[in-house]
């Protein structure tokens, strides 16, 4: 049996590749700081038999340790602080977790079995002010917030770990995905969520911030294939992951409305507090690639991610009214 330690585990992505990896066969440990994270509870309600194993992105021996606990044949470094907006506010930090926590797990890995293969959470905000459309994994980084400018770090230390020390060590380049496990901060699932509390008459407004950035947006759990698939190879490389669309938010507002029976224009408003110092105006990715090397296919289309979002938030509020309270 496989054994696989996920970093981020109680994440969205963490979720899904968690359950992906247990239906594979694959013993699955996920590092947690702490015991005391109300998130425990949801990933042993979806994935039972995960055990946890303490461990820090910011604390060297701490990550050792956990490697040789669990001893693991694979490790996703999942883990970041992942919201694009709060690394404007926490630069420090975020570059601390995302970009200096991942060389801290290479050298973890080298210290303790440089036999385990090891994937890293690249990002499409890697790319910025993109250099050209679409992206690719030769396109030049142009990376226009801390989080991407974290990410470039953690993407280019696993390239160097991958050619000085010879190990299996290789970076998804993933652009925008969601699903109804998405956290309420990000703007698809704040999207949803207000589209059903208005639906419901629980809210009249949802304010936002820009409305014409264009995103690729896929489904999670379609993405999480191509994590396990890059590290079922004989040779380590880096995969962009992609749908190959391109929408912009106010296009996923109309969708996402119009699922509801709702209008957008009569509920959205801009408010600057959500604008960002530096914008990515457009992304959209080229997973030629993954395509043609893993086999690689998304099976969720932009409408049907959307409308499963919205019917998902809809029946949570419903039933979050019947028990008396409100979901977030």
């Amino acid at each position: 049996m496989k054994t696989a330690l996920i970093t981020g585990i109680t994440g969205q992505d963490g979720l899904y590749l968690a359950e992906h990896l247990t239906a594979n066969g694959y013993s699955v440990y996920g590092l947690v700081h702490g015991q005391n994270n109300p998130r425990l509870s949801v990933v042993e309600r979806i994935v039972p038999g995960v055990e946890f194993v303490e461990g820090d992105l910011l604390d060297q021996s701490s990550l050792i340790a956990a490697l040789e606990t669990c001893q693991p044949s694979d490790v996703y470094n999942l883990g970041a602080i992942s919201f694009v907006g709060l690394s404007f506010k926490q630069a420090v930090l975020t570059g601390e977790v995302t970009g200096l926590g991942v060389v801290r797990v290479l050298e973890a890995i080298r210290t303790v079995n440089k036999e385990i293969r090891f994937y890293q959470a690249s990002s499409s905000e890697m790319f910025g002010k993109v250099r050209e459309t679409p992206q690719n994994e030769q396109t030049p980084f142009h990376p226009r917030s801390p989080y991407g400018v974290a990410k470039v770090y953690g993407h280019y230390i696993t390239l160097n770990y991958r050619e000085s020390y010879n190990l299996f060590a290789c970076s998804g380049i993933l652009f925008n995905h969601e699903s109804e496990r998405r956290g309420h901060e990000f703007v698809t699932r704040k999207i949803t969520n207000g589209v059903a509390k208005i639906k419901l008459g629980m809210q009249k407004q949802l304010a936002l911030g820009n409305l014409d950035a264009q995103r690729d947006w896929g489904y999670a759990g379609d993405y999480v294939r191509a994590m396990h698939l890059m590290l079922q190879q004989d040779a380590p490389e880096d995969y962009v992951i992609a749908t190959g669309e391109t929408h912009s938010v106010r296009e996923f507002l109309e969708v996402a409305f119009s699922h509801a029976g709702l209008k957008w224009e009569d509920h959205v408003v801009s408010d600057p507090r959500f604008l960002r110092p530096a914008e990515v105006d457009l992304l959209i990715g080229d997973a030629t690639k993954a395509r043609t090397r893993l086999g690689w296919q998304p099976t969720v289309s932009f409408p049907a991610l959307v409308a499963r979002m919205v019917d998902n938030d809809i029946r949570l509020q419903e039933a979050a009214l019947r028990r008396g309270v409100e979901e977030l």
